[in-house]
């Protein structure tokens, strides 16, 4: 059975994405994560918090399958009514402000939506291949930039370093 497709608006851009960033890791990254993995379940056993040994298992069981499998390809798509990602639908009136994050030396070209509501997740998305300009010149017409963000988030310079 097809698909009835919906209309979000004319598409002004698109392009496409993985689904998220697959680092690479050393058996270094292995042995140290799994020895700071053994430390904290051998913590939570003396402290009797169980849970946290439930957690601390159940993560790295997520890290070791994740690690398998490539990023699945998204399209991305900015519209005249909001933005597309994959399947899911963002209205323009929902996001609180955008901004673009280049740093050639760090190879970083991302585009950044923040939500109204609190209780959405910053939007990151890759500009692999897109005129960050152009981007901006587009979506200034539709919502604020946010001036103030010139780096990428701290949330994501760990997850960079950590390579979660």
């Amino acid at each position: 059975m097809e698909e009835a497709k919906i209309n979000y608006g004319e598409a002004l851009h698109a392009w496409i994405v993985p689904e998220y960033v697959q680092h690479d890791r050393s058996r270094l990254w292995y042995i140290i994560a799994s020895v700071v993995g053994f430390i904290l379940i051998i913590y939570s056993f003396f402290s009797a918090n169980f849970l946290f040994a439930v957690i601390i298992i159940v993560g790295a069981l997520i890290i070791i399958i994740h690690d398998g499998q490539k990023p699945a390809r998204v399209k991305v798509t900015l519209t005249n009514e909001g933005v597309v990602i994959g399947r899911n639908f963002y209205e323009y009136g929902e996001l609180k402000n955008f901004a673009t994050v280049e740093k050639k030396n760090e190879n970083i070209k991302n585009l950044y939506f923040e939500f109204k509501s609190a209780l959405h997740q910053r939007l990151s998305i890759p500009l692999d291949g897109i005129e960050p300009n152009d981007i901006k010149t587009t979506l200034l017409k539709y919502l604020p930039l946010d001036k103030e963000r010139t780096d990428i988030p701290v949330s994501e310079q760990l997850s960079r370093l950590l390579k979660l």
